[in-house]
């Protein structure tokens, strides 16, 4: 589709912005656009499926670790070392009873095969994002190619909606904690110019599409003794994207309302989805996937169940906590094969990529983590005593290679080489999976940031993909 990128690059580059594709400044709530690619990424329905089912699985297994490590006084340390006060209190009151998690999102690389990289599920975003690239994607390469209108919205619809099928987890969650029951008024509770602010709006006019009442709502307007009140409304269900330790910033107003919200059983005032649930997100639970293959015990403890664990053995590299003379040895000698996350922490800024050590990116990390440029033996023996954040993991490098793809920045179309990654979106402990995709981002780093960089790059299923292509061909505009 490069071919006629020039014709539509500016306006899908344009039109996405537009919808929302863009990061927030925290300081004065500008918006910046992230760019879109005009090659999309293209997979067949079976293989988008197998691979939001390899999520489901995994999403699972690592709430089912979280909890057990809990647990477990040798240790629950790994876990409790890497979060913050507020996290801890509210891991220790809420571990044992934690069983859903409507939106989740794993993070693969595709290589040789699919390989899970990591698990989130405090702000597992982007379902907006995704949405806006793929339908943008649909409309404007439809139209340039002279596509009717109805026929794009029955491609779009075909394509998928992750924001529907979050919208749909949230009912389901809901009725989970309230049986029986719909939410009467949804509120997105966000920071003031959150990043990700365009993304949540863009929910928001979706939910209203299809029939909620929904607001989107910053902690220092909540308020209510025995229910969530915000603009003079009451709220029964709370969607969460924010962090639990942005509660604990100074000056963040409204954070001990929130906090009390958190603690209390969900379904008190209202119900809050996800829940707290930063130990699932702690990287030291996800080396435990890893080390369950060779240790019994673990698969016992966790009650991890057979297919969970084959897709431990399909999808998860080999990751280990960071810690103890051989290891040390053996990751300083052979930083080709190695990259050191902090076990909790998020947006890459403490992810080290060994054989990328003479880049001028990594000698930033090192210098924003430690105050100086480290090569990597220095970086290592740091790592491997910091106990900051839980310290860290060591995991096995995932081979990948740079793919070349058409970035569009406003009237730009730039060929770029892109690492590009897979997200597929799943929930845990409900009845039914909603209909989950995923979502590509691209970036000229190995490390895979939206808000530090990159861009989206439109998911689009083989079926859609050759809808357009039979398009071009009948209407030949």
């Amino acid at each position: 589709m490069t071919w006629d990128a020039k014709r539509f690059g500016q306006q899908l580059a344009d039109t996405a912005y537009a919808r929302g594709l863009a990061v927030t400044n925290k300081d004065d709530g500008s918006t910046k656009p992230i760019p879109i690619t005009a090659t999309p990424m293209i997979i067949d329905q079976e293989e988008l499926s197998r691979r939001q089912q390899l999520a489901a699985r995994i999403a699972s297994a690592t709430l089912k670790m979280a909890r057990a490590v809990l647990k477990s006084e040798g240790r629950r340390d790994l876990v409790f070392h890497g979060l913050s006060p507020l996290e801890q209190e509210l891991a220790r009151a809420t571990f044992e009873d934690l069983e859903t998690l409507v939106t989740t999102r794993v993070d693969f690389f595709v290589g040789d095969k699919v390989n899970a990289l990591e698990v989130n599920a405090t702000i597992p975003a982007m379902q907006g994002y995704s949405d806006i690239a793929a339908n943008t994607f649909i409309e404007v390469v439809g139209r340039t190619w002279g596509a009717p209108d109805h026929l794009i919205a029955s491609w779009q619809a075909k394509n998928g909606s992750n924001a529907l099928a979050l919208y749909r987890a949230l009912l389901s969650g809901y009725s989970k904690v309230r049986p029986g029951k719909t939410p009467h008024r949804i509120a997105l509770l966000s920071r003031r110019n959150d990043a990700q602010l365009t993304e949540q709006k863009y929910l928001l006019e979706r939910f209203r599409e299809w029939g909620a009442d929904a607001d989107i709502v910053h902690p220092d307007q909540l308020s209510g003794a025995d229910s969530v009140q915000a603009h003079g409304k009451t709220y029964d269900l709370v969607y969460r994207h924010l962090f639990v330790r942005r509660l604990e910033e100074p000056g963040l107003e409204g954070a001990e309302y929130v906090k009390s919200l958190l603690a209390e059983p969900n379904g008190t005032r209202a119900v809050v989805l996800n829940p707290p649930a930063s130990q699932v997100e702690v990287k030291a639970v996800f080396a435990l996937l890893s080390q369950a293959l060779d240790d019994s015990r673990l698969v016992r403890e966790a009650r991890l169940l057979e297919p969970e664990l084959e897709a431990i053995a399909e999808t998860v590299p080999w990751t280990r906590h960071f810690r103890g003379d051989d290891l040390l040895a053996k990751v300083k000698a052979d930083p080709e094969r190695y990259v050191l996350k902090r076990s909790w922490d998020y947006g890459g800024r403490a992810v080290f990529v060994g054989r990328t050590r003479a880049e001028p990116g990594f000698a930033e990390r090192t210098k924003a983590a430690y105050g100086d440029v480290l090569t990597w033996e220095a970086l290592c023996d740091r790592a491997v005593v910091d106990e900051a954040g839980g310290g860290f993991v060591v995991q096995q490098v995932i081979d990948i290679a740079p793919e070349e793809h058409l970035l569009c920045t406003g009237p730009a179309q730039i060929p770029t080489q892109l690492f590009v990654d897979f997200s597929a979106y799943a929930s845990v402990g409900l009845g039914d999976q909603p209909r989950w995709g995923g979502v590509c981002r691209g970036s000229i780093s190995h490390i895979v940031n939206i808000v530090g960089g990159g861009g989206v790059l439109p998911l689009i299923t083989t079926d859609v993909a050759r809808s357009l292509l039979m398009a071009r061909r009948a209407w030949n505009k």
